[in-house]
């Protein structure tokens, strides 16, 4: 059972994304913006995050380059959940430290493969 931080300013797409994290069996934490998702990543060592890009104050891709760059949680693998679908758009972001790039509206499907290819194999 994983702790996956969703950091998204949305309450539709967190409650969407809540529940897939359950019904893989992890534990959802969340945080409303780019700002509080780092400050949460910090908090609480997620074993992985789910990270829109357009947010308020401080956007996806930046808050991905800042947990990138420190080293209490560049080991965090981070998924960019985003409807910035753009080729440009996905390679800036694997740039900046994502691991996995997920367009909106969401394939459960393909954002569940992503978080199970990421997580550290249980045991």
């Amino acid at each position: 059972m994983a702790r996956i931080l969703i950091v998204d300013d949305s309450p539709t797409q967190v409650l969407g994304l809540k529940r897939i994290v359950e019904n893989l069996g992890h534990v959802p934490l969340t945080a409303e913006d780019g700002n509080a998702g780092v400050e949460a990543a910090k908090r609480e060592i997620p074993d992985l995050i789910l990270m829109d890009v357009v947010m308020p104050n401080l956007n996806g891709f930046q808050a991905t380059r800042m947990l990138s760059r420190e080293a209490t949680t560049r080991h965090i693998p981070v998924i960019l959940v985003t409807t910035k679908g753009q080729e440009t758009d996905k390679a800036w972001g694997m740039r900046q430290g994502a691991k996995a790039y997920v367009t909106k509206p969401i394939n459960e499907k393909e954002l569940s493969q992503a978080i199970k290819n990421l997580l550290p194999a249980a045991g």
